[in-house]
């Protein structure tokens, strides 16, 4: 049992495996509730940069600190820690029919804020198969308008061309369709709001 829970600061565990000999528990947003919790931060108000990547180093750093653990965050680096593969192995998160990954909670709107480091081996938590196996109609597949993801990789400059115009402005204002149609994504309870958020920072990069 983790104390404090992760949901008191609106995260939660999106994964736990074990790499040599410590335990990794994997931390993403719980929703519905994480964006009003970060959009009333102090990060988010400063006009600073990263506010999200600020926010998430205090609180998960908070949490790392109670659990007597070591915070790790995706922008560490270089080495970056490897989060994508940390995912896959934790039987939670797996390649999608677009090539993203995909998480049995968050469908493709999975997002790792960071993770915790704890000396030991935990018990892992009981984990089931891709929810994409039972989805009929995959409707991510067909749903980008500029055919920018599949299986092949990702087309990022298409991506960011489509942003660009105004049939574009859907994906950069409500967040990636082929995310949204998702049924697992669509039930995840994540605000537009948010989705913009990350859309435009992407675009800007």
């Amino acid at each position: 049992m983790l104390d404090p829970t992760p949901e008191s600061a609106q995260l939660e565990v999106f994964g736990i495996l074990h790499d040599a000999g410590d335990t990794i528990v994997l931390l993403g947003p719980h929703e519905p509730g994480f964006w009003a919790e970060f959009s009333a931060s102090p990060e988010y108000l400063d006009d600073a940069p990263d506010p999200l990547d600020r926010w998430s180093k205090r609180v998960i750093g908070a949490l790392a600190a109670a659990w007597g653990g070591m915070a790790v965050f995706p922008s560490d680096g270089p080495p970056y820690p490897p989060f994508l593969a940390w995912a896959q192995a934790s039987g939670r998160a797996w390649s999608s029919p677009v090539g993203m990954l995909v998480h049995d909670r968050a469908g493709l709107m999975v997002s790792y804020r960071g993770a915790v480091r704890l000396a030991g081996v935990m018990n892992l938590l009981e984990t089931g198969g891709i929810p994409c196996t039972d989805c009929a109609d995959t409707p991510c597949r067909t749903a980008c308008p500029v055919d920018a993801l599949s299986p092949r990789g990702y087309d990022v400059a298409t991506c960011h061309a489509h942003l660009d115009t105004s049939e574009g402005q859907n994906c950069l204002t409500q967040g990636c369709v082929a995310r949204r149609a998702c049924p697992l994504s669509a039930s995840y309870g994540r605000l537009p709001v948010q989705s913009e958020f990350h859309m435009k920072a992407f675009h800007q990069t």
